[in-house]
């Protein structure tokens, strides 16, 4: 499971023997949302998030399944104390998603929390650095991730305007830049101005990942 161009440089600033951990992790949050990419039938969404679920559930008490990602959450994300019952908790998100309903303000809320908080807690526990207070961040992340596959311009502003009431942090500590980077292109999009969207990867974003590295902000 292939991991946009954000992720990918952003992780290429995780340490080495962090790296295949953090990437596992990310990548487990791509193929969650590739189960409702191009999915016309809200059940059929369901039922791949339901499968994925069980699955990684199934992992604190068996052996992965011929599945890349789950071996690889086997292998570098278990031992680092996360459990495969933690991992599902981020399916929840995703779930809300699968509903063809526009989201109301509570749905937007707990998709925001089952998927970006669970992402950037879970994140800084690999990463070795504290969990505490970076959930406004990874709610904020979550929903401009999600404004930017919005069907509809309606939609997407209601998911920026989410994603603009979070306070997010001000400096991130070393050791949580990597996850950081992330924050901050989040914030970068948020900007007035910014639409059209950048594309992923830009020069630009390039360089406010590597502001960020150097000060943290």
């Amino acid at each position: 499971m292939d991991l946009d161009l954000d992720r990918t440089l952003a992780l290429a600033y995780v340490p080495a023997k962090r790296r295949s951990a953090v990437g596992a992790l990310w990548r487990l949050d791509s193929a969650l949302g590739a189960a409702l990419a191009g999915g016309r039938e809200p059940m059929i969404s369901r039922i791949k998030l339901a499968w994925w679920r069980e699955a990684l559930e199934k992992l604190d008490r068996e052996p992965a399944p011929a599945e890349p990602v789950l071996q690889e959450l086997a292998e570098h994300v278990l031992p680092a104390a996360l459990g495969g019952e933690e991992l599902a908790r981020m399916e929840a998100g995703w779930a809300i998603l699968a509903d063809p309903e526009p989201l109301a303000p509570d749905a937007l809320a707990a998709y925001a929390r089952a998927r970006g908080a669970l992402f950037f807690r879970y994140t800084a526990r690999l990463l070795g650095g504290d969990e505490d207070g970076i959930e406004p961040d990874g709610e904020a992340w979550a929903l401009v991730d999600l404004a930017r596959h919005c069907a509809t311009a309606e939609d997407s502003d209601i998911a920026l305007a989410a994603a603009r009431e979070r306070n997010l942090k001000r400096r991130w500590p070393s050791r949580l830049r990597p996850l950081g980077m992330l924050a901050a292109l989040a914030a970068r999009d948020l900007e007035p101005g910014r639409l059209p969207w950048e594309a992923r990867g830009a020069p630009a974003r390039m360089w406010r990942m590597l502001r960020h590295r150097i000060s943290g902000y």
